[in-house]
């Protein structure tokens, strides 16, 4: 950001004091202002819209942010009045210090700066939301999962298969191979019970604005 745009930033930040153990946001409640720390320690968690077995958390301190639903709600001109939902709970573990921007003020310096819509910046606010790590992190542990699925299946139809061409071996290779994919599908359910505190595969994506409009 250049000095103007900083400027108009700075002048609308209002400080911030909270306690030791206070929450400032809980999942599912609307994102009012975003906050930026200075000094202290927090925590981060969320569950996925209460998802039995998703749990994620992460420690925030002096130079990270959070609420950054906001931003996406301020960058997009056709967005609602309604504010964004927090989609995770921030709880502090030390007294924090902090500047918020509210809804309003980040709406008013989004709207008069429209250089802010830029890829440049699409790719560095993914780069540091919490939201879109935690996604990532999902995708990626999904699309392995998927990989070593298929993998198992295709090793065990190729052995099953051998070289031969008689009929009977094909029989033969056939039920084998139905065998050992009835007993891989027991093992992954197994594996899946003891590894449940492992995020679900399916974690809905993060909201971003949309800047074709600026771009044409």
């Amino acid at each position: 950001m250049d000095d103007q745009l900083l400027d108009a930033l700075c002048d609308r930040l209002k400080p911030a004091l909270y306690t030791e153990e206070s929450y400032i946001v809980r999942e599912g409640d609307p994102v009012d202002e975003m906050l930026f720390i200075m000094r202290g320690k927090l925590l981060t968690m969320t569950t996925n819209g209460g998802r039995t077995g998703f749990f994620n958390s992460e420690y925030l301190k002096a130079g990270d942010f959070c609420g950054e639903e906001l931003l996406t709600w301020a960058l997009d001109p056709h967005t609602s009045s309604n504010l964004p939902i927090s989609t995770r709970t921030v709880r502090t573990i030390t007294e924090v210090e902090a500047f918020a921007l509210t809804a309003e003020d980040l709406k008013f310096v989004a709207s008069q700066f429209r250089r802010l819509h830029s890829k440049q910046l699409r790719h560095t606010f993914r780069f540091y939301s919490q939201q879109w790590r935690t996604w990532a992190a999902c995708f990626i542990q999904a699309a392995w999962r998927r990989y070593s699925k298929k993998k198992l299946e295709e090793d065990a139809l190729a052995k099953a298969g051998g070289n031969s061409p008689s009929l009977g071996a094909t029989i033969y290779a056939s039920r084998f191979a139905a065998n050992a994919l009835r007993l891989l599908r027991r093992n992954s359910t197994r594996k899946a019970r003891i590894t449940e505190r492992l995020p679900p595969m399916m974690l809905q994506k993060p909201a971003e604005p949309d800047f074709t409009a600026d771009e044409r």
